[in-house]
């Protein structure tokens, strides 16, 4: 149990930081954990291809892929831009689909975990590379949390 004195210390350290970060920090707080929130212009350095990677030159508010390798990152939990991963791992695509309305997008599974993502292609990417990706059936997100859901059901009941 926290003693009145320890908390109070506790206090004084955060009240003493968060006068280092005003309105325009890209720190920011979010249900009570401290985060980065990615701006538009951060540059980030591929994991995979080790290139360093700028602010997208059109479209968009949040890079979530590089576009010379396409490879991501498991750093988005809930929304892009949230930063609430604690997973960290490269995510391979590992293909693409096209939306009805034309959009393309790539299908990145998190080497760590296993977590699927979709993310729109940038205007920089390799498109070619794109093209190369093997061609998945159209999915949306709706689908792929039911399917999460299924797969964690069978789990808890296998433990049982």
């Amino acid at each position: 149990m926290r003693t009145l004195h320890k908390l109070h210390k506790k206090n004084l350290r955060l009240a003493e930081e968060d006068h280092l970060y005003d309105e325009h920090s890209t720190r920011t707080r979010f249900r009570g954990k401290r985060h980065y929130r990615q701006t538009s212009k951060d540059v980030f350095k591929c994991k995979r291809c080790r290139r360093f990677i700028g602010p997208l030159p059109c479209g968009g508010h949040h890079r979530n892929h590089c576009p010379f390798c396409l490879s991501s990152r498991h750093v988005d939990e809930w929304s892009s831009g949230d930063r609430l991963s604690g997973c960290g791992s490269v995510m391979e695509p590992i293909g693409s689909f096209q939306r009805p309305k034309g959009e393309h997008v790539i299908v990145h599974r998190c080497l760590g975990c296993g977590f699927e993502r979709f993310n729109r292609i940038a205007a920089d990417d390799d498109f070619e590379l794109v093209l190369a990706l093997p061609a998945l059936p159209p999915r949306t997100s709706r689908e792929m949390k039911a399917l999460r859901w299924e797969i964690e059901l069978a789990l808890y009941e296998t433990r049982e």
